[in-house]
């Protein structure tokens, strides 16, 4: 097993390094987050905001851009 894996990374390393790094990321996708909690004190983002705030006062439709044909 050994020697294939080696044969391969010396023969063909893009698709070596390739396979590698795609058998990594499953793993980090499980143990990054972990690891950012609990020892880089990650709290998470502050949600972006879905609607625009609205001023509180009536709203004038706007005037003097009307079509005149």
């Amino acid at each position: 097993m050994f020697r294939a894996l080696n044969r391969f990374a010396i023969e063909r390393p893009v698709i070596f390094w390739s396979c590698v790094l795609g058998g990594i990321g499953p793993v980090m996708v499980l143990t990054v987050p972990k690891i950012r909690r609990e020892y880089f004190g990650f709290k998470g983002y502050e949600p972006l905001p879905v609607t625009y705030p609205l001023p509180n006062r009536s709203r004038n439709p706007p005037s003097g851009y009307e079509d005149s044909a």
